[in-house]
């Protein structure tokens, strides 16, 4: 010890006098006092010395070590991953996670004599007279051969007399082009991806398969532990409308849920613990109710993904973590108005050997029932444009006029309320309760102006929009698409207006490239 301490210890807790005489390389110990005090500090000493060895190997170990990292020759291997044995534990794992589940059924297709009498010049005549359908197998190696197409009702669903009623009631003719090419490829148990223009149908393309999908597996439906099908949209609005498309063609007793974020979530629990048979979610909320064990998604068999805006609202973490816990082996149809690589690479990460069905132009559907026309203005005249444009209307005009910021949307609402203009406005920071009451009085005509932001361009399925005004060019390209896609629906035509500013030029060429495409310039 320093000075000394260490032996002055020993020597008051023995009742001892101890002297250390230094030599060169070890030390003699005097130890003074009656025999059973020598003894005693004797004990003390040779216990004292043990630990002062063994704290100094204990040091020289650790020095040793640190040497070898230090040292470049003393370093040692890093040791190789084995790939192999990780894939072939998760193979195991996998298969251990997914044992004892129901068996699927997915092929319910039976073609129709009309259909299967087409020729090959005949199908490939209909799909170049129906917006120039492209189909492609993107199975690797061999490939499948695409079905023909289904030009009635009845050629998909003349053994389901339900669904043949519902479609009666509603007074549809004809299916449209992407339920004509689309229901015989998943009727048949493949996975699919659906890219056509807004307002095309594609809901219905994924939601009638879905439903005879999910009435016609081993197990009956009340047997079973939890949803059968999953359908993921990326807005509320949309998970609605698809809500509601699903409970207008109600087939033998199907029950649906609605979950999004904002919604009440305690209802949104009782109704799913009670038995659904089909879940309708947006990725926030569903991760959150599949976290907390209020859903089983193990059940699901069949999933139906709406891809528009999932990647750029950043939804793809919570979608890799709700696939999870849905068996791998289910049927998996997307759909999307575009097909930009992020949505291709979402489509490549969990759809399995799908097939693709374009409708319209391939990559971006440029909108062929909506004339477009682009105005080029400064920043500070949008507003007098704007309020122009709004004096033109006729009365039984109908228009979204989109925006950029949520603030823009307050002020310029604003604005036309000030100046007398029945007018209502949506975006995300508005309570849920006032964006469905916005929706339903632009839906039911009770107001005719509707400003919003991009969050609108999804889902708003209204069929007599007869404008859609630009007023902020959107971010990107595809969003351009989905906006104006808003008019122009279900077979009907509309108008585009779009202000463009010179802090809008990076878009420009792709712009031209979409009016180019749809015979605009």
């Amino acid at each position: 010890g320093r000075g000394g301490t260490k032996i002055r210890e020993l020597e008051d807790s023995s009742g001892s006098r101890i002297k250390v005489i230094r030599g060169t390389c070890d030390a003699e110990v005097k130890i003074f006092g009656s025999v059973a005090v020598q003894n005693k500090a004797k004990m003390m000493t040779d216990n004292a010395v043990t630990r002062f060895r063994q704290s100094n190997i204990r040091q020289d170990t650790e020095k040793g070590k640190t040497s070898d990292i230090i040292k470049p020759e003393n370093k040692q291997r890093t040791s190789v991953i084995n790939w192999a044995s990780l894939r072939e534990n998760k193979a195991k794992h996998d298969a251990m996670k997914w044992a004892g589940l129901p068996p699927i059924e997915k092929n319910f297709y039976k073609e129709s004599s009309r259909t299967a009498s087409m020729s090959q010049e005949e199908v490939e005549q209909w799909r170049k007279e129906n917006n120039n359908i492209i189909c492609d197998d993107l199975k690797e190696g061999e490939k499948r051969c695409i079905p023909k197409p289904v030009c009635r009702f009845e050629d998909a669903f003349d053994d389901y007399p339900d669904i043949m009623a519902n479609i009666r009631k509603v007074g549809f003719q004809k299916p449209t082009p992407i339920q004509s090419q689309a229901w015989p490829i998943i009727l048949q148990g493949m996975d699919l991806i659906g890219i056509a223009q807004t307002g095309t149908g594609k809901t219905l393309a994924y939601l009638m398969p879905g439903f005879i999908h999910l009435t016609s597996q081993p197990i009956p439906r009340d047997q079973r532990e939890g949803p059968g099908m999953l359908v993921l949209a990326p807005t509320r609005e949309l998970a609605l409308q698809v809500e509601a498309e699903c409970s207008k063609y109600t087939f033998k007793g199907i029950k649906s849920v609605c979950i999004y974020g904002g919604g009440n979530r305690k209802g949104q629990i009782d109704v799913i613990t009670k038995g659904v048979d089909v879940v309708i979610a947006t990725p926030g909320r569903l991760n959150d109710l599949q976290m907390n064990n209020f859903v089983n998604l193990r059940s699901i068999t069949y999933l139906a993904n709406e891809a528009d805006r999932m990647l750029d609202m950043g939804f793809e973490p919570q979608i890799m973590k709700i696939l999870i816990d849905v068996r791998p082996d289910r049927q998996t149809v997307m759909t999307s108005a575009t097909w930009p690589d992020g949505v291709r690479r979402l489509a490549k990460s969990y759809l399995k050997n799908p097939m693709i069905v374009y409708v319209g132009t391939l990559d971006l559907a440029a909108v062929n029932t909506v004339e477009q026309r682009v105005v080029v203005i400064a920043e500070e005249e949008k507003k007098a444009f704007v309020g122009d444009f709004l004096g033109s209307l006729k009365p039984n005009d109908k228009v979204i006029i989109f925006v950029g910021r949520k603030s823009r949307v307050d002020d310029l609402a604003s604005d036309f309320g000030i100046q007398g203009i029945p007018v209502q406005s949506l975006h995300g920071d508005r309570e849920q309760c006032d964006r469905e009451q916005a929706l339903d009085d632009f839906k039911t005509g009770k107001v005719r102006i509707l400003v919003a932001t991009d969050l609108a361009s999804r889902g708003l399925d209204v069929h007599d929009i007869t404008y859609v005004f630009n007023f902020d060019f959107p971010r990107n390209i595809e969003e351009y698409v989905h906006r104006v896609g808003r008019t122009g629906r279900a077979g009907r035509t509309g108008k585009a207006v779009t202000l463009v500013t010179k802090d809008d030029w990076r878009v420009a060429s792709e712009l031209i490239e979409i009016l180019e495409r749809a015979n605009q310039v």
